[in-house]
């Protein structure tokens, strides 16, 4: 085996998982589940079946990632984070034939106890903060907060607020990296690197 499990952990035969993951007290991955390299799996974590982690991937305790959820590589998942994968659950009814897809895209920030509600689309270098509910697509670069979540700023992939307006034309540099980042038309990108 090339990665760790601690051993009040459960990973279900038939899971894939990458070299080098860290698998903590209490996790359980069930068996269709992929998990890439170099990732962390928090205290009391569930993985789902239908569910594909990327790479250094970093999942805080309490977490649950039902089926149909993708995350990209370099995604953190902030402590006791929520995800749904059913719109309108009843409990006597079944809805398992509903499931809506949810993409985190490559290196988002999903801040403490926020809550992704099934269908949306989670931006490249994205922030969620912590405690937000999202229900709808989030930019890439995108900060945002609140419930329901709204847009206040961008963010760096460094995780530093840029200091630009939300929409319009203009340029910021990353205060920590230096790198060059340009709004334009209400869409942000990293145009250089320091």
């Amino acid at each position: 085996m090339t990665y760790q499990v601690h051993q009040s952990a459960i990973v279900d035969e038939g899971a894939r998982i990458g070299d080098g993951t860290r698998i903590w007290h209490f996790v359980h991955v069930c068996a269709g589940a992929k998990i890439g390299r170099d990732c962390s799996l928090g205290q009391n974590v569930f993985v789902g079946n239908h569910v594909s982690i990327g790479d250094n991937v970093k999942i805080q305790n309490n977490v649950s990632i039902f089926d149909n959820i993708t995350l990209e590589d370099g995604v953190f998942c902030g402590p006791s984070m929520v995800f749904t994968n059913v719109y309108n659950p009843r409990s006597l009814i079944s809805r398992k034939e509903e499931y809506r897809n949810t993409l985190v895209k490559r290196g988002a920030t999903l801040g403490a106890n926020c809550t992704i509600i099934c269908g949306a689309t989670i931006g490249e270098f994205s922030f969620i903060g912590a405690g937000a509910v999202v229900n709808k697509d989030v930019p890439p670069y995108a900060l945002v907060v609140g419930v329901p979540a709204r847009q206040i700023g961008w963010m760096s992939e460094f995780g530093e607020q840029l200091e630009l307006p939300l929409s319009g034309n203009a340029e910021a540099r990353c205060p920590h990296t230096g790198a060059l980042y340009t709004l334009s038309d209400g869409k942000l990108s990293k145009v250089e690197v320091a």
